[in-house]
């Protein structure tokens, strides 16, 4: 029995060693440049985005059923490859329809892994009795990635020096090292999920469970996907507003990381912030502080209003851990990454739909335009989100 608690201790490890490898990411400080070096527009990069969100969009329930059908382990090791595939493409492309591919190829790695790394942590913790550590160590699994990418960012941007394509060389590298870790992953024993209804029914089932029939699920997953999607949209202008206010470009990889170590540390305290304030404070607090954000933002723009940044930052390393504690206790074990998964394509979701129409302003009018706009567009439905939690208790 001992033996086996030690086999599946490891797996905390093992899936905190993958988040760093995975989530060093040489190419975040450059990767603009890099395209635009290669005669793409600021447009068509944030089209290759939109790929990219729309194939983990359309993958992501899928493979997290599959997660929960073939088990965790399995779909981690497929995403592990389409990582590696995908990053390899990129690498080699030298036109938009080649990066579009390698994004394409790229996200559907991301979706088969998301969901499926949570549901196992979760499972792991369950095996050993450990489930009331979840929040802590979902918030370490989190900060563990922002502290690799915060390193990643000033090595990128050191790399970037000699050459604008050695980074992704460098990124195929390190996500094949991910590879060989997945495969020593080991299954925690929890119920399997039933089949007999067929595959798409089954998946069909679980959505109408995550967003129609579990209600405190439903908008749990509504709130956390309007305020995820805030940050991410504010991550692929936080550039732009790099050059408004007349940044070095030299600083950009060294900024990237500072606020990359922020995000770390605010995963590190999520459950102690959640601890002390409770769970109505901890909830309302991230939708009005993303919107506060974006408003700071587009009334300030010099060097100093960099600093209003560290709102979003603080906004990423709360979200993650809190909420996926809140859905993770009403879930049964045998559909729990697919439930998740369902959570994190909600997000993808609202970013694909929210992001290019935010760029769309940017690119019609002005920074200080999408800016304003985004408070608003975000602020009302996460305000809709909370009153409907209130509304059936679960704020």
């Amino acid at each position: 029995m001992a033996m086996d608690s030690q086999k599946y201790q490891s797996n905390i490890w093992k899936l905190y060693l993958m988040k760093a490898l995975g989530w060093f990411f040489l190419i975040t400080p450059i990767i603009v440049i890099f395209y635009e070096s290669n005669g793409l527009t600021l447009r068509e990069t944030f089209f290759l985005q939109a790929i990219f969100s729309v194939s983990i969009v359309v993958l992501e329930v899928p493979s997290g059923y599959l997660g929960d059908l073939m088990g965790r382990k399995a779909s981690i090791v497929i995403g592990a490859t389409g990582a590696f595939l995908g990053f390899g493409l990129i690498a080699i492309a030298d036109d938009f329809w080649g990066f579009a591919c390698g994004e394409f190829i790229l996200g559907t790695g991301v979706s088969f892994i998301s969901g499926s790394d949570s549901a196992l942590l979760y499972d792991t913790l369950l095996e050993l009795n450990q489930t009331g550590d979840y929040k802590k160590r979902e918030g370490r699994y989190t900060s563990i990635g922002n502290f690799s990418e915060a390193l990643a960012s000033i090595a990128g941007g050191a790399l970037a020096a000699l050459s604008l394509r050695l980074p992704f060389y460098l990124q195929t590298a390190i996500a094949l090292a991910v590879f060989p870790i997945a495969l020593t992953l080991q299954e925690p024993p929890r119920n399997k999920l039933d089949n007999t209804s067929g595959n798409f029914q089954a998946i069909l089932k679980i959505v109408k469970f995550s967003l129609n029939d579990h209600l405190e699920i439903k908008w749990l997953i509504i709130y956390s996907s309007l305020v995820n999607a805030s940050t991410l949209t504010m991550a692929w202008l936080s550039q732009p507003y790099f050059q408004l206010v007349g940044l070095p470009l030299a600083l950009f990889g060294v900024l990237w990381a500072t606020f990359q170590f922020s995000v770390g540390i605010f995963a590190l305290t999520a459950h102690q912030f959640e601890a002390f304030f409770g769970r109505r404070i901890s909830l309302i607090a991230l939708i009005l502080f993303s919107a506060a954000g974006y408003l700071l933002v587009a009334s300030f723009q010099a060097l100093w209003g960099i600093a209003l940044l560290l709102i979003f930052q603080f906004v990423r390393g709360i979200c993650g851990p809190v909420i996926k504690d809140y859905i993770n206790v009403h879930i049964k074990s045998e559909i729990r990454a697919t439930v998740l998964s369902v959570n994190n394509l909600m997000f993808r979701l609202f970013f694909s739909l929210i992001g290019p129409f935010i760029g769309w302003l940017y690119d019609l009018y002005s920074l200080k335009t999408a800016l304003f706009c985004a408070a608003g567009i975000f602020l009302l439905p996460g305000l809709v989100a909370l009153f409907f939690l209130r509304k059936h208790q679960a704020l």
